[in-house]
């Protein structure tokens, strides 16, 4: 009895012993958890739209509103020209108006003397014409034929004053055209802004001479430069392996680093068409920018979702052993609940920089080795110490 009550704790302290000799090994529990895989592409701001304004007739800078920086609206006037002949044009153009419109009324009149002549040689031709039917004889011939010929001239006097007086219109209509056309051209006089934006640049001072837009561009100097800063564009190169997954409308995280701070972007619009050379598709991600706070020119980084699933089981990536290189399996060591490792072949899903989804082989809640696993054989006794999972990824 005494022998027994003795070796007891011998066991017991035995079993510890060995416990404590066990090696420590770093685990992490799998867990169910929304997952997303994602690439993270490079791009630079771009203005929505972004023009060098001109002047569409050539001409001196009376007067210029805007300087660097200034925000205008869109039809805010940004400088007048000026064009000292453009004053003698329009007084050409309205007097030619007024020479056209007297030549109607002169052609009015012409028609209207014609017509006159017309009847009276006409009632004449057909009184003798009806004399002469009732009495043979009594009118000569020779008279009646004069008759006529007089109506037949005053007819074709009608017809001829009438083209007359549309000829006559018509310049009206083309001097019209042509004083509309002056002061259409003085119009252009007041240079605006197509739409609203900001000025990033100042070509002219006032007094700088201004080539008409139409001109050949080693000639022409535009006045401003403006840019539609308050939507931004971001030109992203995605892969050929990503283009599947992109879509019109989906959303998108901008991360400026500059700034240090995330904005919401949405892809609007993309090629369609790989570029044979890199293998990418432009895919342009439109960014609103209400406050002005982003710059063009600024560098984004944009978070891509390729693929994204929810309530899947992960094991953080150090825990699984794919030195078989296959990518739909591969191996994790399990701490049991008796402090034992299990070696298990595990189906592998989904992959991020983090995580990766197990699909078959491990429940919720199981302990798996993190890191190096060459020291450890099925069976094998083992202290399991919980560790922080942002720390075991490399």
């Amino acid at each position: 009895m005494i022998g027994e009550s003795c070796s007891k704790p011998s066991r017991a302290s035995t079993q510890e012993h060995k416990i404590s000799d066990a090696p420590a090994v770093a685990v992490a529990k799998a867990k169910t958890e929304d997952m997303s895989r994602t690439i993270v592409l490079t791009a630079e701001f771009k203005p929505f739209q972004e023009i060098d304004v001109m002047a569409k007739v050539a001409g001196y800078v009376q007067k210029i509103n805007v300087d660097v920086g200034d925000r205008v609206k869109q039809g805010e006037l940004l400088a007048v020209l000026e064009i000292p002949e453009m004053a003698d044009d329009r007084a050409r153009a309205q007097s030619m108006l007024s020479r056209s419109r007297a030549e109607v009324a002169r052609a009015k009149d012409e028609l209207q003397r014609a017509e006159s002549a017309h009847q009276v040689a006409h009632l004449s031709y057909t009184r003798l014409s009806d004399v002469a039917k009732r009495k043979a004889g009594l009118i000569a011939q020779q008279e009646i034929d004069d008759a006529q010929s007089k109506d037949l001239v005053s007819e074709a006097q009608v017809s001829a004053a009438k083209s007359n007086l549309t000829a006559a219109e018509e310049q009206v209509e083309v001097n019209k055209a042509e004083l509309q056309k002056v002061n259409t051209l003085a119009e252009y006089l007041n240079v605006t802004a197509p739409f609203a934006g900001v000025i990033t640049k100042r070509y002219a001072d006032t007094g700088s001479m201004i080539q008409a837009g139409t001109s050949s561009h080693t000639q022409v100097m535009p006045l401003v430069k403006l840019s539609e800063n308050r939507l931004l564009r971001l030109i992203l190169p995605v892969p050929e392996s990503a283009v599947p997954t992109v879509h019109i409308g989906q959303q998108v995280e901008v991360r400026v680093p500059t700034l240090n701070r995330s904005f919401p972007g949405c892809v609007a619009r993309y090629a369609d068409k790989l570029s044979t050379g890199t293998r990418t598709m432009d895919t342009e991600v439109d960014v609103p920018n209400p406050n002005l706070v982003l710059i063009p020119g600024m560098f984004a980084e944009v978070n891509l979702t390729l693929a994204h699933r929810n309530n899947v089981l992960t094991v953080p990536v150090p825990a699984v052993d794919m030195s078989g290189g296959f990518q739909t399996s591969g191996q994790v060591a399990v701490v049991t609940p008796e402090n034992r490792v299990e070696i298990r072949t595990v189906e592998l899903g989904m992959q991020n920089p983090s995580s990766i989804e197990i699909r078959s082989g491990l429940h919720a809640g199981d302990l798996v080795v993190m890191g190096n696993r060459s020291g450890l054989e099925s069976g094998q006794q083992v202290r399991p110490k919980p560790t922080d999972i942002a720390s075991a990824l490399p």
